[in-house]
């Protein structure tokens, strides 16, 4: 049980840091969020609300307790990721969508160790 809550605390740790640090330019409109969100073809109204709702995904992760909407918070995320992993590959190739595949596999861990968690206290 040791072993999976520090795997967990540090892959959600690492996952909501990054995606934290991703959604404060979004919500500011920082102007190399708003190029880059320009050079992918979005306008740049969209940014805030891609920000806030990044914003919401990390609170609801970090509470405890809520697990359908912790559920829906990991999903938002994936959804946002895998968005971006599409729009950059699409205008610029692949190669320049691989850094985001860190974001997706730090998610994939932290949801996997958060359910092999529930499942141990269960079962204890």
């Amino acid at each position: 049980m040791k072993k999976t809550k520090t795997f967990y605390w540090i892959t959600t740790i690492l996952f909501v840091g990054m995606m934290l640090f991703s959604s404060i330019p979004d919500i500011f409109c920082i102007p190399a969020a708003v190029d880059f969100m320009t050079n992918l073809g979005y306008p740049v109204y969209l940014l805030p609300f891609i920000g806030v709702a990044k914003l919401l995904g990390v609170i609801a992760i970090l509470i405890p307790g809520f697990p359908k909407i912790k559920e829906w918070a990991y999903a938002g995320l994936m959804f946002d990721l895998i968005g971006a992993i599409y729009s950059v590959a699409s205008v610029g190739g692949i190669a320049n969508a691989v850094p985001i595949f860190l974001f997706v596999a730090l998610g994939f861990g932290s949801y996997f160790f958060y359910h092999k968690k529930l499942k141990e206290s269960i079962s204890n």
